[in-house]
């Protein structure tokens, strides 16, 4: 076990812990005799747990979530597949942990819905997911990326998500849905296959229910298929089997127990089968009950797995051998659907309880200020408490009337809030998780955000209904307790971040909250009184742009700010009292923009000017140096929930960053390398070598040099073209022309971009200087050029969006605008052009030029105006038709369709 999945220490972030798994798949018992080593899904990993040694060894390779596996009879062979783009199926070696063979585009359209191996361990059988399903055989054990054969299923036979090959004969395996079993027969001619004539309501006059797993008979001449409606149906071939799959029919209906199978296999000479109440069952040949395991807590049985080692004493007979001697099974590691794993110890029917997690998503997470402890909340209403150092379970809750939405402790760690999906809060006792005072439910939606201020005399929480609201400690009965102070209604749109900081004149609290409405909204705390929550301040920080998390700024130069970034992969700085955008940079640009953002804390750092930012986006997390600059290899992610990330929290000492997974129940655990970080950003080239690889072409490219030429004829332009005097040679231009080189690189900003960027320049030096730069450089131009412009370039598809919103379909089905409402819009949205303006734009883009020949537009005369837009203009603009011939851009052939 020692080499298995070991991370490397040359990554940013490692994984070191997995908290949770997936419960809709089975775990796997890896164990001899009382050993508890279990494999199991968490998200888009195998996990190899020794559960008494308290390791775990992670097997990484797939990018989406892990759909299916299957393990080899000795255990040593464990083949998954995921679904999703790009999916794949990995076959790993269980005893070193390397993924011995990765297929590629095995089922490119929809990835896979079941997989089985042979009993040889030499072939795998998958299904295909999607509405079409596709079958194929694989010989894993050779080098080509070609199934050995496959077949196409018909939609009637239902979704297949199980299937088996037969023990005896690996050319034969069996899959079914709810309401169909298919049985198979591949060979030289190809993939065969045959369903069974069955009714999944009605069957033998019975009620059969919906099909749960289908196994072969241990006597090779029957199948069974587990039901819903508390019988076994066993299937019966005719002796053409072995030619025609097709000859395979349904022979009786079994009766076994009242309550539904959801577990049905082979084992030795046993039929197991496993119910929705939480027992296990043995039955001979002739489906005659042997013995049965239960427990009044266990749920739904998911999986069974047996122990590799066989039961003691040795001298006793195999299981289900005769009936003179006593029934003697194997250990097992019991799965539930409720997401709780067992031992069962069969020689004194001992129910041990391995693992039990969160069984519906977990979005929240919350790590103590002061002590290695981690609060993890699930919407199934459970709220665990976990030593990270020692990866140990402390304490637990579980809450029956909702779940839990948001967690934070108080800033000394005395106090846990958790916010649930009814809008309750409960405020608890970090040790003990027993309530400290009365619910309090004054949000009339989802609590989505909650937080304490620095002093504890605050806490505030943000709700599904845009509304904050904030609580205020009081004494009761000589004990801290938080009672109801104001909420308001301060957003129109989803509310993404509430911040407490600390004023900078004093030591009283403020508090700040941002909005998908693009408001930052800062509330003024002392002249707030009871049910009247005062707004301080209300700015708008975007123009086009959805801001999506916001922190502090660390103090790392004299001028304090905010963080902010926002769904177009920029980051920008606000001066936190008169929130001026002070900055904006281009951020990490993996995939989706960053969705949550936590300065990294600084226990005993013999650095305080070295300052790093964890944050996440869609389904990675990462690592960022700080100050952030634009320069892309100063920061790092990676995958961690395919499905989505739902919550971010660092421990107390910056060493791990924890992050929780939503939907696909985990929670994991990510060592922090920041020597790796450091070095990485090291590789990437010092002061404008990483600028100059943004750029296409990079150093040497036409872009680069077109640019320079641009920079320098902005410069004889700003001495004036036409002059005879002698000219003053500079590495210079005045901000008045940096617009214009922008527009002339292909970047367009709007006249608010070119006054944020034009204030970034002038007032870079002015708080420690009291002086305002009035001119840039060529270096600090590419800076701002490369930060500024948009992160992927001009996209068609938000051409084609703003005509689909402001548009009508014309009688051909083509979102277009008119001619008239064009020119309205653009002369009374957004940044209003005046009359003459849009005259004069006209005019150029439409090759019109003033001085051109006595042109009646020269004087941009109205009635020329109306004149050109007749003439040049069709009635009906498309996208297209805006795009191509009055901007003039060049359009990919992939956009135009």
């Amino acid at each position: 076990l020692s080499t298995r999945g070991k991370s490397s220490t040359f990554s940013p972030q490692s994984l070191s812990w997995v908290l949770g798994y997936n419960s809709s798949l089975a775990v796997h018992s890896l164990m001899d005799r009382e050993d508890r080593v279990l494999l199991y899904i968490a998200s888009h990993m195998v996990v190899i747990h020794d559960v008494l040694g308290n390791r775990q060894y992670h097997l990484q390779g797939h990018t989406n979530v892990i759909s299916c596996l299957c393990v080899s009879e000795d255990r040593r062979w464990v083949a998954t597949a995921d679904r999703g783009p790009d999916a794949l199926i990995i076959v790993w070696d269980s005893f070193s942990g390397i993924p011995v063979r990765t297929i590629f585009e095995s089922h490119p359209d929809n990835g896979v819905s079941a997989i089985a191996i042979s009993q040889d361990a030499k072939y795998l059988a998958t299904i295909s997911t999607g509405t079409v399903q596709r079958v194929c055989v694989w010989n894993w054990t050779s080098p080509t990326e070609k199934p050995v054969c496959s077949t196409e299923l018909r939609a009637e036979f239902g979704y297949q998500d199980y299937v088996i090959f037969n023990p005896q004969n690996p050319y034969e395996f069996v899959s079914n849905s709810k309401t169909q079993v298919i049985f198979y027969l591949w060979g030289n001619a190809g993939l065969q296959y045959g369903a069974p004539l069955l009714s999944s309501q009605v069957m033998f006059n019975s009620m059969v229910g919906h099909f749960s797993q289908s196994v072969f008979h241990f006597n090779n001449s029957q199948a069974l298929t587990g039901t819903s409606a508390d019988a076994v149906s066993p299937h019966t071939p005719s002796t053409e089997l072995q030619v025609k799959p097709h000859s395979m029919k349904a022979a009786k209906l079994v009766p076994v127990q009242k309550d539904s199978l959801t577990v049905l296999m082979v084992f030795e000479s046993c039929i197991v089968t496993g119910d929705v109440k939480g027992q296990v069952k043995f039955y001979n040949g002739e489906l005659q009950l042997l013995t049965c395991y239960s427990h009044s807590k266990v749920g739904p049985i998911r999986s069974i797995s047996f122990s590799k080692a066989p039961p003691d004493p040795p001298s006793a007979s195999p299981a289900c051998s005769t009936s003179s001697q006593p029934f003697i099974a194997r250990n097992f590691i019991l799965s539930t659907s409720d997401a709780t794993v067992l031992h069962v110890a069969t020689d004194r029917t001992n129910f041990e309880k391995v693992m039990e997690e969160a069984k519906k998503a977990v979005n929240a997470i919350a790590c103590h200020p002061r002590q290695a402890l981690i609060a993890v909340g699930s919407h199934c209403g459970l709220l665990k408490v976990w030593d990270y150092q020692q990866t140990e379970y402390l304490v637990s809750r579980i809450f029956t009337k909702a779940g839990i939405q948001c967690l934070s402790y108080d800033p000394e760690g005395y106090f846990l809030a958790a916010g649930f999906t009814d809008g309750s809060v409960y405020i608890l006792d970090a040790i003990s998780l027993q309530s400290s005072c009365k619910e309090l439910k004054f949000s009339h939606g989802p609590v989505t955000h909650i937080s304490f201020s620095h002093n504890s005399e605050y806490l505030a929480t943000a709700d599904e209904k845009y509304s904050v609201t904030v609580y205020k400690r009081v004494l009761q009965n000589g004990s801290r307790c938080w009672e109801h102070l104001a909420g308001l209604h301060s957003h129109y749109k989803p509310i993404r971040s509430i911040l407490f900081g600390v004023q900078l004149d004093s030591n009283e609290p403020r508090l700040l909250s941002l909005g998908e409405d693009r408001q930052l909204v800062e509330y003024d705390l002392n002249s707030s009184s009871k049910d009247q929550l005062v707004v301080l301040h209300r700015d708008r920080v975007e123009q086009v742009a959805v801001p999506l998390c916001l922190a502090w700024y660390p103090q790392l130069s004299t001028e304090s700010f905010i963080l902010t970034a926002n769904n177009c992969y920029k980051m920008k700085l606000y001066n936190t009292t008169t929130k001026m955008c002070r900055k904006t940079l281009l951020g990490p640009t993996y995939g989706s923009p960053l969705e949550k953002i936590q300065i990294l804390p600084t226990a005993n750092s013999p650095d305080s000017q070295k300052r790093y930012l964890a944050y996440i986006t869609k389904d990675k997390v990462g690592l960022q140096i700080l100050p952030v600059d634009g320069n892309p290899h100063k920061s790092s992610a990676f995958i961690c929930h395919p499905d989505g990330v739902s919550d971010l929290a660092s421990s107390y000492d910056g060493r791990y960053v924890f992050t929780a997974g939503g939907r696909d129940c985990t929670v994991m655990k990510w060592e922090v390398n920041l020597n790796a970080l450091d070095a990485a950003a090291s590789l990437g080239g010092e002061d404008l070598i990483p600028f100059y690889n943004l750029l296409d072409g990079g150093r040497e490219g036409e872009f680069f040099r077109e640019l320079e030429d641009y920079f320098y004829y902005a410069q004889l332009r700003s001495h004036g073209i036409d002059t005879l005097e002698t000219r003053q040679v500079s590495t210079h231009i005045p901000l008045e022309e940096i617009p214009s080189v922008m527009r002339a690189m292909g970047f367009y900003p709007s006249e608010e971009k070119i006054e944020e960027m034009i204030n970034e320049v002038k007032f870079s030096k002015y708080v420690d200087t009291g002086k305002q730069v009035t001119k840039i450089n060529f270096g600090d131009f590419i800076k701002l050029y490369i930060n500024h412009r948009p992160a992927f370039g001009l996209s068609m598809k938000k051409i084609q969006r703003a005509f689909q919103v402001l548009g009508y379909d014309n009688e051909n089905g083509d979102k277009v605008i008119g001619r008239g409402d064009l020119l309205l819009l653009l002369q009374c949205r957004g940044e209003h052009m005046t009359e003459d303006e849009l005259v004069q734009c006209l005019t150029v883009l439409l090759g019109k030029h003033p001085g051109g020949g006595g042109s009646e537009l020269d004087t941009y005369d109205p009635s020329g105006a109306a004149a050109l837009t007749e003439e040049e203009i069709p009635e009906e603009i498309t996208a297209e038709i805006f795009t191509a011939d009055i901007l003039g851009l060049p359009i990919a052939e992939p956009e135009k369709k």
